[in-house]
């Protein structure tokens, strides 16, 4: 059965921001054969909006919202103008026949106003988060992490977070081996979780090369090999504590929890496309035993490997 994301385009539509879910859900493919993992419709109040350097022509009205599995609210240029009562009325009907609502951005404040993320916790814009806070002060706002995930609301902070949200439901739709695939199209990495820091404002780089990214590929291509801090810093040529600062500033994560992710985003991989036991898919993505390899899976994907491959290659084939 298709899967429906509807994305709603309002007056003032930020174009990064809608074209983020549009692109992402628009381009996954299941696999294997390249079937189209979702149906993807624009919708809005009017039929056209303003989306700053052109006008956006709106194809669907919000009753697109009724049959939606999953609604996807873009930031807007001014995410403080009132919410249209018919939006609000729609986003609680979709909400109370179980579909998911996502945001992007500062589209954070147009779900905030429908009172769904009351008592939940939320993110957005860290430019944003101070004045989500104050006008919603039921809502427990979360300034430091790139989305939240509450289940069926999930809320992401700016720009390429978007991203990062929308991959993230990838995976949890269709598994690792899709969402990478449409990783892979948008050239973005997959190890980047919700809890990682939002990039905010850093200090100048170091002049003595303020780039993690040769060492990040190393470890990517090393994740199978047993890898201490000490070896990390010495392929990077740096001391533990840099490092660990480097990695904070430019990942929002430590070097080992990094590269924990990497290995279990290798495991899921293998979990769908191979037969291979949980064994061997331990040795093959470097834990040093399946129960090491099994409790940090748990933990990072929340089901075990066993189970996580009766999900999603029983959904791919």
């Amino acid at each position: 059965m298709t899967h429906t994301v509807a994305v709603v385009a309002l007056e003032g539509v930020i174009p990064f921001d809608l074209a983020t879910p549009v692109e992402s859900f628009g381009r996954a493919a299941m696999l294997p054969g390249g079937v189209p993992a979702y149906r993807v419709v624009v919708c809005g109040t009017v039929a056209e909006v303003d989306a700053g350097l052109f006008t956006l022509r709106v194809p669907h009205g919000l009753e697109a919202l009724a049959t939606a599995d999953t609604v996807v609210l873009p930031g807007v240029a001014d995410p403080l103008a009132p919410v249209p009562e018919e939006l609000t009325v729609a986003l609680r009907a979709a909400a109370d026949r179980g579909a998911r609502i996502a945001t992007i951005c500062v589209g954070t404040f147009v779900l905030a106003a429908t009172g769904l993320l009351d008592g939940l916790r939320a993110t957005t814009h860290w430019l944003g988060t101070a004045e989500l806070a104050r006008r919603y002060p039921r809502i427990t706002v979360d300034p430091d992490v790139l989305y939240v995930d509450n289940g069926q609301f999930l809320t992401s902070a700016g720009a390429a977070a978007g991203l990062d949200l929308c991959l993230h439901m990838i995976r949890r739709d269709h598994g690792s081996a899709v969402a990478a695939d449409a990783a892979r199209f948008s050239v973005m990495p997959l190890e980047r979780d919700g809890g990682q820091a939002q990039f905010i404002a850093h200090p100048e780089p170091d002049p003595d090369g303020a780039s993690l990214e040769p060492v990040l590929r190393w470890m990517r291509e090393n994740a199978h090999r047993e890898l201490r801090l000490d070896d990390i810093a010495r392929r990077a040529k740096l001391s533990p504590r840099t490092l660990n600062r480097r990695f904070r500033e430019q990942t929002g994560t430590t070097p080992l929890q990094w590269l924990y992710r990497a290995r279990v985003r290798r495991a899921q991989y293998l979990l769908e496309t191979t037969g291979d036991s949980v064994e061997r898919i331990a040795r093959q993505v470097g834990f040093g035993s399946p129960t090491a390899f099994r409790d940090k899976f748990k933990s990072l994907v929340g089901t075990s490997p066993l189970g996580y491959r009766r999900t999603f290659r029983a959904s791919s084939s």
